[in-house]
């Protein structure tokens, strides 16, 4: 299975609306922003994990 490091157009477009709503956070909003994202990741990473495991 081939693994990619590029985007699709529509993730390439999500991007761009995400970087002009960011643009506009103060930086605290920004931060707890961010926060949440890596959050999600995390849990994102879990679950792959536990699928791959086969435990989920």
């Amino acid at each position: 299975m081939e693994m990619s490091n590029s985007l699709s157009l529509e993730q390439k477009f999500k991007l761009q609306v995400l970087n002009q709503e960011v643009k506009q956070l103060s930086r605290e909003q920004a931060q707890d922003y961010l926060m949440e994202v890596l959050r999600q990741n995390m849990v994102k990473d879990n679950l792959f994990k536990n699928l791959m495991n086969g435990q989920a």
